[in-house]
């Protein structure tokens, strides 16, 4: 009971609370409506978005799809990434697993890396042998862009074995890219030490650069030997070209060394042939998306301002590890290309030598 004034106005609580829960409820499905409304017209506007942005070009929907599915690999359980390494299986005996290693994928973990092979290394080893398996262990590496063959052993001593035939070159790597250019002279031998340099620009960064024994006088243009700097590591790279069109190259390439980015060096700035689609290679001062010559556009129907989202040609194809004995003593590991790969060997008109 509470006096007001001269009079006296009862209190019923039960009655204050019911008519407050009744406006709270109202409330609440009011809000309820609202957000469901706005939830159907951010789906409505996300459908209509996507359906704008799908390129009406096969080539451009391809690489897209491309590069949705290696965000796709960052996002998926590792147990979905297992199964994926695990259809790409394409050999594999009691010491080695071989796999078709696919786009996007990178080798090891690191600054916003989610997903990488090591880390499902012990998945896949149980997914093909059985719970008690001991992890794959890896035995090279290829970069996250590359495809291709790649060598796991089953036991750390298959490993170190392995490991020590790459790091004394025994083991014949054989990859194919696709450059824009045609290499001169077709077939050779290029032999230029590689080292790390920072690239000062309005975006520093760091990238492997030539760094030849030998440079030109400048008083004289004579050549003339220069002291080899300690951070310089050799690296040797035979490669042939196997068909030319449209301004790009196939070639085939035989890596001797086995220097960090050492193809795609090599190629960009010791023959002037960067890989279709290495935007870091092809330019030095700077960090751009790779100039396309006009008939490489117009055969891929590709804008230069698209350029960008070009995946990087490059694949490890086969590799002669020497395990066996007697007359099988190598055995031969060979991955076909990808499917952007081919697809774009096609539209170049490139034709594929025969196996």
């Amino acid at each position: 009971m509470a006096a007001s004034g001269g009079g006296v106005r009862l209190w019923r609580p039960a009655a204050a609370l019911g008519q407050a829960a009744r406006g709270i409820c109202l409330s609440g499905r009011a809000a309820a409506v609202r957000a469901e409304e706005l939830a159907e017209r951010l789906r409505a506007q996300k459908s209509e978005r996507e359906k704008r942005e799908i390129p009406k070009d096969p080539l451009q929907r391809r690489i897209q799809g491309l590069a949705a599915l290696s965000k796709q690999l960052q996002r998926v359980h590792p147990n979905v990434l297992a199964k994926v390494l695990r259809q790409g299986v394409v050999y594999q005996n009691d010491e080695v697993v071989v796999i078709n290693k696919p786009y996007g994928l990178p080798v090891h973990g690191g600054p916003g890396v989610k997903n990488c092979i090591t880390d499902v290394l012990p998945i896949l080893a149980k997914m093909l042998e059985n719970m008690k398996a001991e992890p794959l262990h890896l035995c090279h590496r290829l970069d996250k862009e590359t495809t291709g063959v790649m060598v796991l052993a089953r036991s750390k001593e298959a490993a170190e074995k392995i490991r020590l035939l790459f790091k004394t070159r025994q083991v014949e790597k054989i990859y194919w890219a696709i450059s824009l250019g045609d290499p001169d002279p077709a077939e050779g031998v290029v032999e230029i030490p590689i080292m790390e340099k920072e690239v000062q620009s309005h975006q520093s960064h760091y990238k492997m650069t030539l760094s030849p024994n030998y440079r030109l006088a400048p008083e004289d243009g004579k050549v003339m030997k220069i002291r080899k700097n300690r951070n310089a590591e050799s690296a040797v790279t035979r490669y042939r070209v196997l068909a030319s069109s449209s301004a790009c190259s196939l070639l085939e390439l035989q890596p001797i060394t086995g220097v960090k980015h050492q193809i795609r060096v090599h190629l960009a700035y010791g023959l002037g042939c960067p890989i279709l689609g290495d935007h870091k290679y092809s330019h030095w001062s700077k960090l751009a998306p790779q100039k396309l010559p006009e008939i490489t556009l117009k055969r891929l129907k590709l804008e230069q301002t698209k350029a960008r989202h070009l995946p990087l040609h490059l694949h490890a194809r086969q590799l002669s590890l020497p395990l066996g004995t007697g007359e099988d003593k190598c055995i031969d590991l060979v991955c076909k290309p990808p499917s952007f790969f081919k697809n774009t060997m096609l539209k170049l008109k490139l034709e594929v030598p025969e196996d």
